[in-house]
């Protein structure tokens, strides 16, 4: 006997679990983009890593932008990073973040920014990198071994 009722909609993890792509009742893996690589230079090259830009996630939707071993900040001052009484690593739980003091609050906003500006910072700094007087157009210009 057919009936002509409506059913719900299923959802794409019984639709996957119906289909034997899945085991029932097994929790679905989260994926997390955590990071950029952001250069002019091509990925084989010698030198990529000496004008590279970094992008990295930090948590609660923020990111930092670092250049070499130094935090950039929106205008581009560049700071050697997160200071603060328990060591060098930025507070891991809100109990700790309730530690920080003005400056340290005032630090942490000025160098973690949403996804879109954090590119966009790292974009534009990537062109204008130098090491030791040579420019990321001296790198791309110089032959490669």
């Amino acid at each position: 006997m057919t009936t002509n009722e409506p059913r719900p909609a299923m959802t794409m993890r019984q639709i996957r679990e119906g289909l034997g792509h899945i085991e029932p009742g097994q929790p679905d893996p989260i994926v997390q983009t955590t990071g950029y690589t952001v250069s002019c230079l091509p990925e084989d090259h010698d030198e990529r890593w000496t004008y590279t830009v970094r992008v990295s996630y930090r948590g609660d939707g923020l990111w930092s932008v670092q250049c070499r071993s130094q935090y950039v900040d929106a205008d581009g001052k560049r700071s050697p990073g997160f200071c603060w009484s328990r060591g060098p690593q930025e507070p891991a739980t809100q109990a700790e973040m309730d530690d920080f003091d003005a400056e340290q609050a005032e630090w942490l906003k000025a160098y973690r920014f949403d996804h879109v500006t954090a590119l966009r910072i790292a974009k534009q700094l990537a062109p204008t990198l130098t090491y030791r007087g040579r420019t990321v157009a001296d790198a791309l210009a110089e032959p490669v071994a």
